[in-house]
């Protein structure tokens, strides 16, 4: 199926144009000192015809119930998904924008692309890099925290379009950590914003 821009999309972000839209799916996070959890994600990512796009996103973790029949069921396929949705684990909101001057580096294919992401957690960050191609490589430019924030210093963010799927990975340097996976998942286009 041919791809069709939103209506009323900003001229100025028609390379970002694949990721409008709400998305839902499921992922995995873990780090140091967070244990390996699966989670399911709803991602909303819409216009007004500003030259930006905004973002919000909510992650719940999976919650498994201890009944030892719902873990075999789980085990065998025939489990049913949980009722109610689990605890959230984080939200974020932001904007990506495609800067107005291209930065060296750039390849010529792609375009300079920049998310703003603020999270509850008590920290923001700037990302800069580049978009082409249904795919989107991005790297922390400025992390800040309140005093009471999560300890994070940077970041690298991957958004691909894969097979109609929106397939993302965030890697963290966090906690005193150097740089390693935190969470990745894939989400499915539920409809278009």
């Amino acid at each position: 199926m041919p791809f069709v821009l939103p209506e009323g999309l900003a001229p100025e972000v028609y390379p970002l144009a694949w990721l409008v839209g709400r998305w839902r799916g499921e992922g995995v996070v873990g780090y140091p000192g967070i244990e390996e959890s699966a989670f399911t994600q709803e991602l909303d990512v819409t216009h007004d015809g500003g030259p930006y796009l905004a973002y919000t996103t909510t992650i719940r973790l999976v919650v498994t119930p201890d009944d030892p029949a719902a873990l075999v069921a789980e085990a065998d396929g025939t489990a049913e998904p949980p009722a109610e949705p689990g605890p959230v684990w984080s939200t974020e909101s932001g904007y990506w924008r495609i800067p107005p001057e291209r930065p060296e580096g750039v390849a010529p294919d792609k375009h300079p692309v920049e998310l703003l992401v603020a999270d509850p957690s008590g920290h923001v960050a700037v990302y800069v890099g580049q978009v082409g191609n249904g795919r989107a490589d991005l790297a922390s430019d400025l992390v800040a925290h309140t005093a009471t924030g999560a300890a994070v210093n940077a970041g690298t963010r991957l958004y691909g379009l894969v097979e109609g799927d929106l397939m993302w990975a965030h890697d963290l340097a966090a906690f005193g950590h150097p740089m390693q996976s935190y969470a990745s998942a894939r989400l499915t286009r539920v409809d278009a914003s």
